[in-house]
Order: structure tokens, then sequence, then C-alpha cells
């Protein structure tokens, strides 16, 4: 992730970190998250070739999906635990449909542009997962587990 770094800060992005080979990146900008988003997609795109979905959550916004996890209670494993970002609200149909997708044990919240999800027999042969992994939530949409999150914030948090 060098490259990208370095790409962002010739953009005039400030304070780039890159957490592992993951695509996440903590940066400073006064830009707003909507312009963050296309200015890095547009960097994506003419620097590495690739058109990649940009989702943007500003530090304050970062700390509230870590506040209201719904399910920090039942979710003990943060590898199984997973905040799904939103490109936009979800209809209400698709919410309808991902409940009637969740395995027994499965559990999962809707807030805003977050999907708070608990896979305690992991996330490979479940259904609920495919729907939030793939394209069928009609939005652009990037999981990460409960670790990731937190350690963003933490990122976002150590500027």
């Amino acid at each position: 992730m060098p490259e990208l770094r370095e790409a962002l800060e010739s953009a005039g992005f400030s304070d780039v970190r890159t957490y592992v080979q993951s695509g996440n990146v903590v940066l400073s900008s006064r830009a707003s998250p909507v312009r963050v988003a296309r200015d890095v997609n547009a960097l994506i795109k003419k620097r590495f070739g690739l058109d990649i979905v940009v989702l943007v959550r500003s530090r304050a916004d970062l700390a509230e999906v870590v506040r209201r996890n719904p399910l920090a209670k039942i979710a003990v494993d943060p590898k199984r635990h997973l905040v799904t970002f939103l490109s936009s609200e979800l209809p209400g149909e698709v919410i309808d449909r991902m409940s009637t997708l969740a395995g027994e044990q499965e559990q999962f919240r809707v807030i805003g542009r977050e999907v708070y999800s608990w896979h305690p027999a992991g996330v490979g042969r479940s259904p609920l997962w495919e729907r939030l992994g793939g394209r069928a939530l009609g939005v652009a949409a990037t999981s990460r587990n409960w670790t990731t999150v937190t350690t963003l914030l933490a990122m976002a948090d150590d500027r």
C-alpha cells in the first residue's frame, strides 16, 4: 500500500496512513466525505487503472459506528463481527429479505448507512454474508471486521 499512500499524499491529502493490504486508508482533508470519495476514486482510476467504489466516513462518523454497536453484548469474537459500510441507506424490502437469510445463530442490525452483523459460525457458508458481500443490496457496500473498524478509529485518533 505504499504506492497508494504516496499517490494520496501527492494529491494533497495529509496524515495518510494505510492499514495492512486491505485498501483501508486514514487521511486528513478539509473536503467533505463525498468530495474525498470522488477524488480518491478518480486518483485510483488514473494512477492504478482500477475503477473501485470508495466509501468514506469521517473520524466522527467512525467513532459513532463504534459507540452505537448494537451487537456488543453478543459479538464476542471480533473477527466474526462485521460492519458493512453502505453508500446509502437500504430500502426496507432489502432489510426484510436479509432477515430471511440469516442463519439460526446469526444476527444483524441496520442503523443508517451501516449493517452490524454477527456470524458465530463464520462467514464461509453464511447466506447472510453472501448478501452483505455481494451486489444484492442494491447499493455500494464494503464490510470490515470489528478489529479493523476499531483499529481504523484508533489510527484516526492517533494523528
